[in-house]
């Protein structure tokens, strides 16, 4: 039986342009989670961000901007912490030893590797290659009993759990590192770009229509929701008719996502009637919901030095938790320096 007390991670790339599926896919469960009894931290994870080419200019700021949208979007950072990976070394240290832990093998099975490589593989930088050893020392070095993971991301925390079960089991010293688990959020819509109902809604599209952005105002994001694509029929008044139709179906899944409401009460409010009934519905809905995260984004990124000062104080809180875990790991290694965990 476990002994660790509960404890949340999670982390987001600085990628920059978070879009309304980052909201409601991850952030918003964030935030539900500090009505939880977990202690969280929500990491900026930007030494992931440079396993592919960064400007460092754009790299600082959508840092920051991550960080603006954790805040904007409920984080409290006296309730969580809220950090950038760079700030604490322990994520760097702890990460080449679990490259030692880790196996080849299990690597090689690592499927979003494969996707994000592609063809390019062998051009591919090795960090981009080693990414979940660092993920498993971002959760690891804060003895983190639970992670909210997507789909995209669970074959990744199996591997934090190897890795912590080897380490275990290497070292004999049991129940060092606790086997985390995922914490999977309620069923939520899967949202399509606002173009094309069968591909997921994304910041890498090109097209700037595609995709409810976080910092929209509630101008664009009206009219954004007016432009979207659709069918000529009206809405069913049940959810098998929308089995066929991956526009509507994506409208009335954001609709749900932000209201609570289930589709099946939606279809029988707008079943029979067109998009030209739907859409505004759809759009003061999505406009109460977002366009006060991108306010406040904007203010915060108009304070980059309050941004700062928030992101340095959560480092300061998380080192503190990582240093002694760090301080444990070269003591039972044997590695006489210590670590600097910083």
């Amino acid at each position: 039986m476990t002994t660790h007390a509960p404890r949340v991670f999670s982390g987001m790339q600085p990628t920059g342009n978070l879009t309304l599926g980052n909201y409601l896919g991850a952030l918003r469960n964030f935030v539900a989670l500090q009505e939880r009894d977990f202690e969280r931290l929500y990491c900026v994870v930007d030494l992931h961000a440079i396993t592919v080419a960064q400007d460092p200019a754009t790299l600082a700021r959508a840092t920051r901007e991550v960080a603006a949208a954790y805040i904007a979007s409920g984080l409290d950072p006296e309730r969580s912490i809220i950090f950038n990976q760079s700030r604490v070394s322990a994520h760097a240290e702890l990460g080449w030893i679990f490259t030692c832990v880790a196996r080849m093998g299990w690597l090689n099975r690592m499927t979003q590797f494969k996707e994000k490589a592609g063809k390019n593989r062998e051009n591919a930088s090795v960090g981009l290659f080693s990414y979940p050893t660092l993920m498993a020392a971002d959760i690891l070095a804060y003895r983190a009993t639970h992670v909210p993971v997507g789909e995209d991301q669970k074959q990744h925390l199996e591997l934090t759990r190897d890795i912590a079960a080897k380490f275990n089991n290497d070292f004999n010293v049991p129940d060092f590192f606790p086997l985390p688990e995922p914490l999977i959020q309620a069923e939520t819509a899967r949202i399509m770009s606002l173009r094309d109902g069968r591909n997921k809604m994304s910041k890498s599209d090109p097209s700037d229509m595609s995709r409810i952005n976080l910092t929209d105002d509630a101008d664009l994001i009206a009219q954004k929701i007016r432009k979207a694509k659709t069918d000529p029929e009206p809405l069913p008044s049940e959810a098998e008719g929308l089995a066929e139709r991956p526009e509507a179906l994506n409208l009335v899944g954001i609709y749900s996502a932000l209201s609570g409401r289930s589709v099946a009460d939606i279809l029988a409010e707008y079943g029979g009637q067109g998009f030209g009934a739907f859409k505004p519905a759809l759009a003061e809905m999505t406009v109460t919901k977002i366009a006060p995260i991108g306010e406040e984004m904007r203010r915060l990124m108009q304070s980059p030095d309050e941004i700062d000062a928030i992101l340095a104080d959560g480092a300061e809180r998380a080192a503190a938790l990582a240093r002694p875990v760090l301080r444990e790991v070269y003591e039972t290694l044997g590695l006489t320096g210590g670590g600097s965990a910083r």
